[in-house]
């Protein structure tokens, strides 16, 4: 007898099965439909006004103009600059530092069909080269945001995980510390910003300063907020004292689950504490890590507030970049572009985390 013959034949749906089907559609109608209204309408409509020259708070005619708000928003291009030569034909050398002068960037980059700015200078190969882009400040912003997200996760992660463990073992008033670990998570972000913001002022009104002078690590006026090296450094600073918390709690959460049979078969065994956390802890933790690094990632890659309450327009993350484009240049549609590329940036580290770290499969 064949496989095929010995296969045995599929059951008809029951009716019951049948009508427990429909009302599991008919109970989850509200949802979807609610589903719809408060995201998927509004999502359409970003991706749609995108597409168009949609003027914020105005009643001018909307013209559907494509991808070009995606085309202003991201063209880059790279340029060779040629070194300054005198009437004499001799190359032209700055007389304070003898390096060669080059020709200014304006002069090489296009100004048709769009307008670039100069983005960054940099060498190759004994060559000197400008980069420029139609929106320098948002490539800036992409920038960024991606650094800014990458260094905080791992910070985050990496001290939330250390204090998880240590609020997980037993002491006493293990209970208190654990209320106290939360108290910068639960300060509203606009507090906790204004207060840093304070506390990083570039005087001795600033305590970070203050501590600095004390220590004899600078004068006293070093300028975190508005010098470009440490405005990125600053809100990793601010970002990781307030959500390394939510870090640990997810964190601690997940420790929480770990049998405590299987540390006592290891201290039997004569493992020490280090190969217990590699054997033991961080493989069963690596669910909760990986579900913690989605959530904190997706989080920071859109961080608005801290960037708009801190830096405002000395420095832009996407998100504030976005708000900045509708509430002040009222370009309602080219805002709406930048929200759909924060939105596929998001899309890829959520796709990529979940394959990744295999969050579907666990």
């Amino acid at each position: 007898m064949s496989a095929t013959a010995a296969q045995k034949p599929k059951k008809p749906e029951s009716s019951l099965a049948k009508r427990e089907s429909r009302l599991a559609y008919y109970l989850l109608t509200p949802t979807l439909l609610v589903l719809f209204l408060l995201a998927f309408y509004p999502l359409g409509t970003v991706f749609y006004n995108s597409m168009t020259n949609r003027v914020f708070a105005s009643t001018q005619e909307v013209e559907f103009v494509g991808f070009e708000n995606f085309r202003n928003l991201l063209s880059v291009t790279a340029r060779q600059l040629e070194p300054e030569v005198d009437d004499a034909g001799n190359t032209v050398m700055d007389p304070d530092t003898g390096d060669v002068q080059y020709q200014p960037a304006v002069r090489v980059l296009p100004r048709e069909p769009r307008r670039y700015r100069e983005l960054g200078q940099f060498s190759l190969f004994g060559n000197r080269y400008v980069l420029g882009a139609t929106d320098p400040e948002f490539i800036l912003s992409i920038g960024d945001s991606l650094r800014f997200t990458f260094i905080s996760v791992v910070i985050e992660t990496i001290l939330g995980l250390g204090i998880a463990m240590v609020v997980n073992s037993k002491f006493r008033g293990r209970g208190m510390m654990r209320v106290f670990m939360l108290v910068p998570w639960v300060i509203p972000t606009a507090v906790s910003s204004r207060m840093w913001e304070w506390m990083f002022s570039s005087s001795r009104v600033g305590l970070i300063n203050v501590v600095f002078q004390k220590l004899s690590l600078g004068n006293g006026q070093i300028p975190f907020l508005a010098s470009e090296t440490w405005q990125v450094p600053a809100m990793i600073i601010i970002d990781v004292w307030k959500t390394t918390p939510f870090m640990a709690l997810l964190l601690l959460a997940g420790l929480q689950i770990i049998s405590k049979d299987l540390y006592e078969a290891a201290d039997v065994d004569g493992a020490s504490k280090l190969r217990q956390f590699w054997s033991i802890t961080l493989p069963l933790l690596r669910p909760t890590i990986a579900v913690a690094l989605v959530f904190r990632t997706l989080d920071a890659v859109r961080v608005f507030d801290l960037f708009q309450i801190v830096l405002a327009q000395k420095r832009y993350s996407m998100a504030s970049y976005a708000y900045y484009e509708l509430i002040n240049g009222q370009r309602m549609g080219y805002s709406s572009a930048a929200s759909v590329i924060i939105f596929v940036v998001i899309t890829v580290f959520a796709i990529g985390y979940i394959r990744l770290l295999g969050v579907d499969s666990d």
